[in-house]
């Protein structure tokens, strides 16, 4: 079965961890604490045919612990930027995100860039405009989520998917991913660094 690794990366209190419960079709947990150490989930995807195991990483967003992120971006195919609309300084920080994966992974990894907690619009610092300029910026795709409501989240995920296999050929080799259709697996392990 080919794996696809994914890694979600920002700042604190964005929604990182509440993204990845949203497409494990686990409750929305608004008392749910950060981060505090780095943790992944396998989910089990239907692909053009075919099985593929998707290994998503939630990452700590706080300024001290972002050495231990960079440990972490290895291998990755995928990475997810992550800002909240509802605060600037998250949005801001997307630069020094992008120069850390730039850095560490080159241009080989299929860049996206959620715009989360749509549901706040009404506190909405960052706009749509601003968040689709910075992705054209950064060449990644973009999109406007909830993990509240868990709008735009699955999509997100499936159209980046299908951004990697177009950039890999869609070859089936243990290293290449394709669009995602469905599935799901409660498999989960946790690192406490």
């Amino acid at each position: 079965m080919s794996e696809v690794k994914i890694i979600l990366v920002g700042e604190t209190n964005t929604g990182k961890t509440s993204i990845i419960k949203s497409i494990m079709g686990l409750e929305f947990n608004s008392a749910e604490g950060s981060t505090t150490g780095v943790s992944y989930v396998n989910k089990k995807m239907k692909v053009n045919d075919k099985e593929y195991n998707l290994a998503i990483w939630d990452t700590v967003g706080q300024e001290k612990f972002r050495s231990l992120t960079k440990i972490f971006l290895k291998d990755s195919k995928i990475v997810i930027f992550v800002y909240s609309i509802t605060d600037k300084k998250s949005f801001e920080e997307i630069n020094f995100w992008y120069e850390t994966v730039k850095s560490n992974l080159g241009d080989k990894v299929v860049l996206g860039l959620a715009g989360n907690k749509k549901d706040l619009f009404q506190e909405e610092k960052v706009t749509e405009k601003e968040g689709e300029d910075k992705a054209k910026e950064i060449e990644a795709k973009f999109k406007l989520t909830s993990a509240k409501t868990g709008v735009g989240i699955k999509e997100f995920f499936q159209i980046l998917l299908e951004e990697y296999a177009n950039k890999n050929g869609n070859i089936n080799d243990n290293d290449k991913g394709t669009k995602l259709k469905s599935g799901n697996n409660k498999s989960k392990k946790k690192c406490q660094c």
